[in-house]
Parts: structure tokens; sequence; C-alpha cells
């Protein structure tokens, strides 16, 4: 029997609708869904690996334990959670409950609830130990907003804009971040064909570049710079919207002399950018009437990402690009609960949370706590040390900087246990790995990704847009699969813990309706993933059975009209933060120094065929090509006498790194680029790729996030030497 069966990629945010082909009960082809109309039939490549995916050699059906360094044996996933509990009661009985830690990756967006439940046995428990990819991604996307303020009503409209600026972002191909998620590459070629005037600053020029009004190509790291400049020529050329900032700003002249010693020239000269080009790009977008600036990825690898995505911020303010009373909502709630949009901030509050660390200096933010610094919590002995470990589709060994601390790090521990799909640098490391079901076998719900717009201004879905979709086949015969919300609700039963869930995907500062919370009843079965949704969706503005007539999603009539300020607010936008403020000033104080020992600038880069680690072991999304090339300047390569596929060796000043040489002439002169998430294993890198974790001095970070400096890396690139292969 063939049938074709609506579902939903669930990789990344994007969410991409799908089509997937079964016979006879396996997935065999997935292509993008025609029918699902905001998205165009669009999908990358890895959504349309999917079913690859599912079925891949690799792939965990079974959970395992480690019985010896590097010997996995089969164990029924409910006698692992048993055996998980017993030792996991001994080590809180003996250390506390600080001993324990989760780790959650990008891979726990497969698995909606999984996170909500860990959370709720940690609060169970009493630990704070909650760590997550988000501080080694975007940290200052919340940290920023949280000293900024927030805009109640949400950013202006893409598909309204006549400008529009992205920061170290890529579109085309990570998918989130700088365009509409649904088949940005396509708003972003509507829109520019329509007249939008489009801004990219990328040391890089990307395939967004590509269709850019306006590209600055600086030095890696001097985005700060460049926005300082920017809004120095927007404030002397009086293109900020006074009015706007007068009504619903505070920190205007403090920001203004603050930004006066980033005259154009010397912008232009420090980020090594063209003066024209700089005074084209401010007047662009400080004369247009409709746009947003939007940072990336790219200047939060970078160091002083905090001050970047902050100035990017206040840049929106100061040219009103806000939307305002009598407008059309941009971001209107399909799943969430009703709101009223209101023209008026929601003011910047404390940006430290209450946990602090016993390392670095550092401690929670908003942004949550800094991953960076979970190895040495490990390995640092005394009350609080960390014993044991969860992670929840995350992979250590690939994302933390210093891999050898790591690794260190990671061994050394009581207990660690992972839910992951296959037997990864970091699963193979673990005591316990349950195996999870796959996308496929589970149902979607759009609701995750149109909850991303109170994390960012122009995030989430900008039009009306639902799906549901049931699983589209049932998991291989004969496997043993936990879903990762259900191993944490045995788990917890078996620690006679009691489970209340708060629902992550409403907040009392945002919507009318008060968030859900739900008391599990320890002693019966853990509740359905659809069970959950409709939890979830209890207060939703389209009922969630009304979604579920429309097996392609749907974009519902939903037009909302922005409120105006509530005659008593008072609140304000900061626009001179003291810790931001104090930042931009020791940026200008610390000019930069070339040390000749590393001539060159590392950056990471995405690529379109993986996502973070994933997929970086299927040979249907490798193409033959196992490695993550280190990309340079045709120019570059020719001066150092090295060929295209010549191992190169990469030294930073806190180790060496093997890759394979390839030419990129997209690339600014004396910048080299490496895709993360490769090479995690050691190896040949011709055969697994490299680890640019090793180039990372994790000495070097952020001092409110502790991200550490993962971009703009100094590095020096010679021919490997025959001891180095």
């Amino acid at each position: 029997m063939i049938e074709t069966v609506p579902s939903i990629c669930r990789y990344c945010t994007a969410f991409c609708p799908l089509l997937v082909t079964v016979e006879d009960g396996r997935a065999t082809k997935v292509t993008g869904d025609p029918d699902a109309v905001e998205y165009q039939g669009y999908t990358c490549p890895k959504g349309r690996a999917i079913a690859a995916h599912t079925y891949s050699a690799n792939r965990l059906l079974h959970s395992v334990k480690r019985v010896a360094d590097g010997e996995f044996q089969q164990i029924a996933s409910v006698d692992a959670v048993s055996e998980i509990g017993d030792r996991l009661r001994a080590i809180i009985a003996e250390h506390g409950p600080r001993s324990v830690a989760m780790y959650f990756g990008n891979g726990q967006m497969q698995h909606p609830f999984g996170v909500m439940f860990a959370v709720a046995m940690f609060q169970a428990i009493g630990s704070p130990m909650i760590f997550s990819a988000v501080t080694l991604d975007k940290p200052a996307e919340k940290t920023a907003m949280v000293m900024h303020g927030y805009w109640i009503a949400g950013g202006q409209a893409f598909a309204e804009a006549d400008t529009w600026l992205i920061i170290g972002g890529n579109p085309l191909i990570a998918k989130s971040n700088g365009a509409p998620i649904n088949n940005p590459g396509m708003r972003i070629k509507e829109a520019v064909r329509q007249g939008m005037k489009l801004i990219v600053i990328d040391p890089r020029k990307t395939e967004t570049a590509k269709r850019a009004h306006v590209h600055l190509q600086p030095k890696p790291g001097e985005d700060p710079t460049l926005l300082a400049g920017l809004i120095h020529i927007i404030l002397a050329e009086g293109m900020y919207d006074w009015a706007f900032v007068a009504e619903n700003a505070a920190g205007l002249e403090t920001l203004r002399a603050m930004v006066e010693p980033f005259a154009p020239a010397y912008v232009a000269e420090r980020a090594g950018v063209p003066v024209d080009l700089l005074l084209e790009a401010a007047r662009t977008f400080g004369r247009a009437r409709r746009g947003m600036s939007v940072c990336a990825t790219g200047p939060s690898f970078a160091t002083r990402s905090n001050l970047t995505f902050y100035l990017s911020l206040c840049l929106n303010t100061l040219c009103g690009r806000w939307t305002r009373a009598g407008e059309r909502a941009v971001f209107p709630n399909v799943l969430l609960p009703s709101f009223t949009p209101k023209a008026q901030p929601l003011p910047p509050y404390d940006v430290y949370g209450t946990a602090p660390m016993r390392v670095m200096g550092l401690r929670e933010t908003a942004a949550g706590m800094p991953s960076a610094a979970l190895p040495s919590e490990i390995l640092l002995e005394g009350d609080g040390q960390v014993k044991a470990l969860f992670c929840i589709g995350g992979n250590p060994m690939s994302a933390f900087p210093d891999h050898q601390t790591t690794e260190q790090a990671l061994r050394s521990l009581d207990l660690f246990v992972s839910l992951d799909i296959t037997l990864n640098a970091s699963s193979l490391l673990s005591d316990y790995v349950i195996a999870p079901p796959m996308p496929l076998e589970l149902p979607a719900l759009t609701l995750q990704t149109e909850f991303t717009k109170y994390m960012h201004a122009s995030r989430g879905y900008q039009t009306p847009w639902a799906q549901y979709a049931p699983a589209a086949v049932a998991p291989p015969q004969g496997s043993d699969l936990m879903e990762e919300h259900r191993f944490f609700f045995e788990l917890s039963r078996a620690l006679d813990l009691q489970l209340v869930i708060a629902s992550g995907f409403g907040s009392g500062k945002f919507v009318e309706s008060p968030p859900q919370s739900l008391t599990l009843n320890m002693a019966g079965e853990a509740p359905s993933l659809d069970e959950l949704f409709e939890w979830a969706t209890i207060n939703s503005r389209i009922p969630l059975d009304e979604v579920k007539k429309y097996p392609h999603g749907k974009k519902f009539q939903i037009d909302i009209t922005v409120e105006p300020r509530d005659p008593e607010c008072t609140a304000r936008l900061e626009l001179a933060d003291a810790v931001m403020m104090a930042e931009l000033r020791e940026l200008r104080a610390q000019e930069p120094l070339a040390d000749p020992r590393y001539p060159f600038r590392l950056v990471c880069r995405r690529a379109n065929n993986s996502y973070n680690s994933i997929g970086t072991d299927l040979p249907e999304l490798l193409k033959g090509k196992p490695y993550n090339p280190v990309s340079a300047h045709p120019l570059d390569l020719a001066t150092l006498g090295v060929t295209v596929g010549d191992l190169v060796t990469i030294q930073s000043p806190v180790g060496p790194l093997l890759a394979v040489a390839e030419a990129d002439d997209t690339l600014r002169r004396g910048v080299v680029s490496l895709t993360h998430g490769f090479g995690s294993q050691g190896g040949d890198p011709r055969v697994v790729g490299s680890n640019v974790n090793e180039l990372i001095d994790n000495a070097e970070y952020d001092p409110l996030t502790g991200i550490p400096r993962m971009s703009g890396i100094p590095v020096a690139i010679v021919p490997a030497t025959a001891a180095a292969v």
C-alpha cells in the first residue's frame, strides 16, 4: 500500500510542511508540501532527508548501557529507568540536588515536551543546574532585550518594509533570524523585487548578501563598531524618529554622547569598510519608512555580542521601527492564547537570575545558565560539584569550546545519561543512552515556532499560520523507544517525585490568560503527546480541533489592530543601559591589536546540509564529502602556497587543527571560515571533518553570558607537515 501523508519537519524552528510517501508503513520519500500555501512547497535538504535519517543504519532502536569504555549493550528502556533512578537517588543523597545537571541542545526541537518534563523534575529535585544551547548560540538575543526593553506590539512586518538590515545572518541557509521562516529565499527575492533595500553586514558575501543593496564586509568582530557608526550618522543627520523616541525611550542624549567618537572615517578605517558604503547603509536605513535591524548567530559568536544586539535594538527604537497603534499586529496568536497588542514598552528588568556559578565569576542570566562553564563545574571539586548529567538532544563534544576539557569532564561524571537517536561523540561517553522516536513517528504542532516571537522582535510567524500533523509512520517493528517526556515522567516516578508542568508556550508578561500548569497523576500513565498538545492549547485563539481540519496547514483570518498606549503607562525603552554604555566606552578605547603570529581571522558558517552536528553522519546529506573544509580566498591560498584539497594546519593561541583547504572568493581577504559540528570524534579530517572547538580559548568569554569567542578567532594557516598528518 502506498499513500502520501502531510507532516512537519522539526530540525529547526522553520517547521517546514512536508509530504511523506509511505509504502507498507515505511517512509520512502519526503518533499516539501505544495499545498502548504505559506511555504510554497519549500523545504531544505535536511527536511528532504528525514526519511533516510529515520532509517539510518546509525540510528538507535533500543536504549543501551555502557559496560566498558567504548562498549555498549542493549537494555530495556524500563530497566534503564530503574537503574538510573537508583544511581541518581544515591548521588543526590550524598552530594545534594545541585550535583545533578541538565543540558539540552537543538535536537530537543523534535520532542517538544521533553525539556518541560525535565525542568519539572529538576524543580522537584531542587537543582538549578539547567543549561542549554542558547548560551552557546545567541544568549545576547535575550539579554539585550532585557536591558533595552521589549515592545509589546512587536516589530514591523518584513512584507511591508522598504529596508531591512541583517547583521551576521544568512537566512537563505540558516532559516532563522533575518527573514520570515516560511521559505526565506523566496520572501527575500519577492521583497527586493518590490523595492526593499536589503543591507547585510557579513565578512562573507553570503547567499543572502548577494541580494543586498549594500553589503558591508567588515573585519570579523567589528559589528558593534559598525552599529555605533550607523547610529552616529543617523543622529548626526537627524534621521531618527524624534517623536517616537520622546514618548517611548530614555537615554537619547547619553547614547548620542557615547557614539560621538564613532565618526564615519574612524569606523570605516577600523572595520575595514568603504566610508561611502557606510554612509549609504546609514542613510538607506535612516531615511526609510519601515524596516528592522536584525542580529543573528554571526555577531553572537564574536566578542561583545551583548553590545551588538543591544545597539541593533537601539537602532530600531531610534528609527521608530516598532508596530504602532492602529496598525495590523504582525505576530497574531493562533495556537497561543489571545492577547491585545499595545503600542507600548515592557520596560527593562534585571538581567541576572538567582543561581550563581562556582566558576569563572558567572551566574544565571535571562539567557539561562552559561553552558561554557559546565565542564569546569563538573571538574571543580567541593560542595556543589556536578556529579550527574542528563543530555537531551545535545552533543557537548561537538558544541562546547575547549574539546579536551569537555571530554575530561564528561568522562569524570558518576552518571551521564544521553537521550539521543545515535551514538555520537557525546553519547559514546554516556553510561546510558535512551533511544527516542524520530519526528516522523510523532505528531507535530507549530506551537513551538509561534512562541519564538517572545524571544526576538522578528522571530516566529508573521502570518496567522498553524498546522497539526499526526505521526506519519509507526516506529520500526521490534524497536524499544521511549519519548523524552515519558522518560522523565518514569524517572520522576522512580524517585517518588511529583511533577508539575508549567507551560513554556505562554507568559504572563505577554498574554492575557495566565500560563497553564499541569499537576501530573504520577500513579497513572504518562500523557501522550496529543494529550499534551490539547493541554498546551486549551486557551488558544483558534481551537486545536479547528486547526486539525486542515492537514496541510492554514493561514487563518485573524486581523488584530494594535491598541494605543495605556494612559497610565510610564514605561520607556532604554537607549543607554549603564552596562552597555560602559562596554561601548571600552570598545572605543580598546583599539584592535594585530598579532603577526595570527594574521587570519576564522569565522564559523552554516551549511545547508547539516544543522549543527545533526546530519553530519548521514550519507544522503554528505554526498561524498564527509568533512567541513576550511575556506579561504583564492588569493590567500596562493600566497600560502596551498592548493585546494591540501591538508593545512590551523593554529590558534590554544592549539592546532588539521583541515582540508578549499577556495571561496566570497570571503574577505584575511578571513577563513569553517562549519561547526564536524570532527567531534577526532580522526582523519578528510573522513570526519575538523572540530573548530579545538581552536577556541574558553578563558576568553563574555563576562555576562559566558559565551566564549567562537568566531573572529585569530589563527595562522600553514601547509600541514607529514608529521602532523
